[in-house]
């Protein structure tokens, strides 16, 4: 059944289930959430307890910069090791899963899961692959996520990759079809999760995946939806976990340098698990990403922002450019930069920032939600922007004409609605 996704960069994989467990409790959210919130992941502790679970086999971006981080990362690889020794899960093989998320709002995301070929993935400005990256990759972000990955056994992801796909061609059709495949799981995931149910796709589902991802992959079709002729052909877009999958890109690429050429297509970390979610589903909101600069003289760094863009002005002034909303423990207010700063509003305020805060003290984080950032705001010494959605539907041009967008441009969705740890991939 590889057949028909040979030269596809999504593809099924080998996938492990955990068994003989509440999955309820093994199933944890994305590593890359809540990291100013560390209530969030003390909750999820005391939650699990002993009970076997995903929260044992990641690490938190919390935890990243601890001070045990380096045992943190072994504990992580012996349980790995031990999990798999103990037979923790069920091995499919060449498998592809379908997904049915309900939210926490009641709105049901579809999704596919499998996995991508890194040879056909690259997250480089302006590349051409089939599978790029939708925001700027921070390289100095990538070493101690490669410190988790390089030794451990097996991957569980949190990648989501886009297709841009308005004819509903490749995911959606399997909904009617659920009761020709097998049921794997379906349980309540904690923390606003939702719920989450999902079915293994048998051979003519895989067949009618391949077939639609091909005809969504023709360059013709590509080079007159995007009015790109002769271009390489996106296929897809990352939507969440560009750090991770680069990551992934890394660790293979550690690899090749280590294996003869004949012998890439057969290593393991030449694939990454991640979920397929077609960018049109109708549960799929981009949701902003607001800054919140914590620990800083944030009255000193609105006069830096005003002299950084000659032409700003205090106050909302949406016709005459960006409007950067802030709110601060002494009240509300803004700064309209000219649109000649930048495309996007969230572009010209990162690349102040980053400015900024290489040379005056304070941290920016990346905040989901308007009232966590509003929360967060209201204690002294913290300023945070409240950034406007962008329009899903602009994504696939703007990374196919323009490259990469500004890290933390959008997010899929609130914190609780990211991917759930779940299945699981060996890689070595």
């Amino acid at each position: 059944m590889a057949e028909p996704f040979d030269k596809l960069p999504f593809r099924p994989a080998c996938i492990l289930l955990p068994k003989d467990c509440d999955l309820s409790l093994w199933s944890v959210v994305a590593c890359d959430q809540y990291t100013s919130q560390p209530e969030y992941w003390q909750r999820v502790e005391e939650r699990v307890s002993r009970a076997p679970s995903a929260l044992r086999l990641i690490l938190p971006e919390s935890s990243l910069d601890g001070p045990h981080v380096e045992t943190d990362i072994m504990d992580i690889n012996n349980t790995m090791s031990r999990y798999l020794r103990e037979g923790r899960f069920d091995e499919l093989p060449a498998a592809m899963i379908y997904v049915e998320r309900t939210l926490d709002c009641g709105k049901v995301r579809r999704g596919l899961v499998g996995m991508v070929d890194l040879e056909q993935y690259d997250y480089e400005p302006g590349s051409g692959a089939a599978i790029r990256a939708t925001e700027g990759v921070v390289l100095s972000r990538i070493p101690p996520r490669v410190a988790v990955r390089k030794n451990a056994p097996i991957e569980l992801p949190h990648a989501m990759i886009l297709a841009d796909d308005p004819g509903r061609t490749v995911i959606e059709p399997l909904s009617a079809q659920k009761g020709r495949m097998e049921q794997l799981y379906d349980f309540d995931l904690m923390e606003r999760g939702g719920h989450i149910a999902g079915w293994r796709l048998g051979e003519a589902q895989l067949a009618q995946v391949a077939a639609a991802l091909s005809a969504l992959a023709d360059p013709e079709g590509f080079g007159k939806r995007y009015h790109a002729e002769g271009q390489p052909v996106m296929l897809f877009a990352v939507g969440d976990g560009n750090h991770s999958l680069a990551t992934a890109k890394e660790c293979y690429e550690r690899q090749k340098r280590l294996t003869s050429p004949e012998r890439w297509e057969s290593l393991p970390a030449r694939f990454a698990l991640c979920e397929l979610v077609n960018l049109h589903d109708d549960s799929l909101e981009f949701e902003p990403i607001h800054r919140v600069v914590f620990n800083t003289k944030w009255e000193e760094l609105l006069e830096a922002l005003m002299a950084r863009y000659p032409g700003a002005r205090p106050g909302a002034h949406p016709d005459g450019g960006h409007v950067l909303a802030y709110v601060t423990a002494d009240g509300e207010g803004a700064v309209t930069v000219p649109f000649s700063a930048a495309q996007l509003p969230v572009a010209a305020l990162q690349n102040f920032l980053d400015d900024w805060l290489s040379g005056h003290p304070g941290r920016v984080d990346y905040i989901h939600g308007e009232d966590v950032a509003r929360e967060f705001a209201a204690r002294p010494g913290n300023i945070a922007f409240l950034l406007p959605p962008m329009a899903k539907e602009g994504l696939f041009p703007a990374v196919i004409h323009d490259g990469v967008l500004p890290r933390k441009t959008f997010s899929m969705g609130e914190a609780h609605d990211k991917r759930f740890y779940l299945e699981a991939r060996k890689i070595r």
